[in-house]
């Protein structure tokens, strides 16, 4: 009777671990499958981020070149080079 006892009491203990295992692993691939997703959306937002650091470092270039400088004069002061002739309509 003692045997079957603690036959008994270990087959609890066993299954009560597998249990738990179990449930742990669920738990465990869940949290995995969040971090995946999550991941993801980081490697997007650094591409995006990478993209928009290729374009202003493209805008930096531009802006040092003597075309970006005749058309700002151009769009701002009103500028025109010597041999240009500005029309304007009659209002």
């Amino acid at each position: 009777m003692g045997n079957r006892m603690a036959l008994v009491g270990i087959t609890f203990v066993v299954l009560s671990l597998a249990v738990v295992v179990n449930i742990r692993g669920t738990s465990l691939e869940q949290k995995n499958q969040e971090y995946r997703v999550r991941e993801e959306n980081l490697l997007r937002q650094k591409e995006a981020e990478e993209e928009r650091a290729a374009q202003l470092e493209e805008k930096r270039i531009f802006v040092q070149t003597k075309q970006y400088i005749e058309q700002i004069a151009k769009e701002k002061l009103g500028l025109v080079n010597p041999d240009e002739i500005l029309l304007k309509p009659e209002n």
